[in-house]
């Protein structure tokens, strides 16, 4: 069995899409996927499965969640090998240590091309810094999350897909949940 991690985007934000952890455990339980735990209100899941794609598993979770919870959200899945790589190839380590909290991975459903990356970078107005490879987008945010203009949906119409955040601090908290 491979261990997987889910993060759900944008549940239980402000009152919409509410959700209990313990309902979204109890669901993957159901589906028969073991060893289920979750990280947090804001939808980070760790379970155990067989042979299955994240792709395929992204999709599923998807089905099931709205079919069953009556909730439609984006499920973004990755390996704990996938996980581990992620926290090893942050190429802001020194950010990652001052100031943990204003570094933010943003999971993307599919890789950007380099084209739209550079799009990106060309439409940031503020001090944040984006670096991407791969399905994630490494996001510094000096002043903090809340007044930035480089949000969700900036990210998403440049780079041409689906995304959710996590900051770094839940990275590492995943990552030890996941046991990488």
């Amino acid at each position: 069995m491979t261990t997987h991690i889910a993060l759900l985007r944008g549940i239980n934000i402000g009152g919409h899409k509410q959700v209990a952890m313990a309902d979204l455990r109890d669901l993957l339980t159901a589906l028969g996927f073991a060893d289920v735990r979750s990280l947090l209100q804001s939808g980070n899941l760790v379970f155990r499965a067989r042979a299955r794609t994240g792709g395929q598993l992204e999709r599923m979770l998807e089905t099931e969640t709205e079919k069953r919870l009556a909730l439609q959200t984006s499920f973004f899945v990755r390996t704990a090998e996938e996980w581990k790589a992620i926290v090893g190839h942050n190429p802001f380590r020194e950010e990652a240590e001052r100031d943990p909290a204003h570094l933010a991975v943003m999971f993307l459903k599919a890789t950007p091309n380099a084209s739209d990356v550079k799009a990106l970078q060309a439409a940031i107005t503020g001090p944040e810094v984006v670096r991407a490879g791969g399905r994630q987008a490494y996001v510094t945010y000096p002043n903090g999350f809340a007044l930035s203009r480089l949000t969700n949906i900036l990210i998403e119409k440049k780079l041409g897909t689906r995304c959710t955040g996590r900051n770094w601090n839940t990275v590492l908290r995943i990552a030890a949940l996941a046991g990488v």
